[in-house]
């Protein structure tokens, strides 16, 4: 059983799915949490308009729910979403882009840690180039000459990938490994593959 504050909210702290960044702090009532749950999308309550709002409703970076965590005291909840675009109104990804110092000041932190999420990133540009063609794209050519052509890079990519870590200078298998993955996504796209169904299949195997 939740336990809603004495104003009838309760603390949602909104995650990546793939990359497990925070990326918000809202707040729900028993309402916007049905309705999130019901349609898919990170709905919250203002404190300050004291309404309903859907994350994205007008700007149209839509949070697509994935999961919903409760806490040991049932008093707080992690939304894990796949984003549609930035958390924070600013454009920032996330809306905690500032670093607290020891003297109390706040540091600009835009610039963004690497993190998993360009794996993602780059899965849905590749996505957008099937649905989308694009002409002169090298997606788009790999799609065209179909799977066998993309199996073949892969083998290709691996064998320049067996190559590069003989060499003790691992910026050249850094650069293989990379174009590898790509040529995965592409594959994965091909067959309808996600990466949310391979982290599930890793974390069963952990």
């Amino acid at each position: 059983m939740l336990k809603f504050d004495e104003k009838g909210l309760i603390p949602a702290v909104v995650q990546d799915y793939i990359s497990g960044r925070i990326l918000m702090l809202a707040y729900m009532n028993e309402e916007s949490l049905k309705l999130t749950m019901e349609t898919g999308k990170a709905t919250f309550f203002s404190r300050s308009r004291q309404c309903l709002w859907v994350k994205g409703e007008h700007s149209g970076n839509i949070q697509w729910v994935k999961e919903i965590l409760v806490d040991c005291d049932e008093d707080s909840l992690i939304i894990k979403v796949d984003p549609a675009g930035p958390a924070c109104h600013t454009g920032e990804t996330t809306c905690f882009y500032r670093k607290l110092e020891n003297d109390g000041t706040l540091t600009d932190h835009k610039k963004e840690t690497v993190s998993l999420s360009i794996l993602k990133d780059v899965y849905d540009v590749i996505v957008d180039r099937k649905n989308n063609p694009k002409e002169g794209s090298y997606t788009n050519y790999l799609f065209t000459k179909g799977i066998d052509k993309q199996l073949k890079k892969i083998g290709e990519e691996s064998a320049e990938i067996i190559i590069a870590a003989k060499n003790p200078d691992v910026s050249e298998l850094e650069y293989e490994s990379c174009d590898f993955l790509y040529h995965l996504m592409v594959v994965m796209v091909e067959r309808g593959l996600t990466w949310e169904n391979l982290m599930s299949e890793l974390n069963k195997r952990r």
